[in-house]
């Protein structure tokens, strides 16, 4: 049940990544280009995905479990750290400079569409660095 629920979700969030325009990495720039032509229409999505990220927290706090049995982990830690500062400006960077991001990446690829799938092996070399040097961070 766990694996359908994943799917259906997965469908979901790429459907709405696809329909907002969040695949297209030329939309993407224009929307983080703030000093040239800037399009602000993905603030709404942004505000949307917010507003239901919010939604959701308030709804895994007040359970137990999942509707599938499983225990839900809602992070509790509110400290700000050098780690974290690093890692949202290497991924604002790369997101800037790309117009891609993970998600929409994943989502991407059902496209066929190259950029998506020159980005994966890009980021998922990036993760493996990641693993390798958060000892030394």
């Amino acid at each position: 049940m766990g694996l359908v629920i994943a799917a259906l979700s997965g469908c979901l969030f790429g459907a709405g990544l696809l329909i907002s325009g969040m695949l297209n990495p030329g939309k993407v720039i224009g929307f983080l280009d703030v000093t040239g032509s800037w399009d602000p229409s993905l603030a709404f999505v942004m505000g949307g995905g917010l507003i239901m990220s919010f939604v959701g927290v308030l709804m895994a706090r007040n359970r137990s479990a999942a509707m599938d049995g499983q225990k839900i982990n809602v992070p509790d830690g509110q400290q700000i750290d050098g780690k974290l500062i690093l890692g949202a400006a290497i991924f604002g960077v790369g997101w800037g400079l790309a117009g891609i991001c993970p998600g929409p990446a994943m989502a991407g690829l059902g496209s066929l569409a190259l950029e998506f799938f020159i980005f994966m092996p890009v980021l998922i070399i990036g993760l493996l660095a990641g693993r390798f040097l958060r000892g030394a961070l």
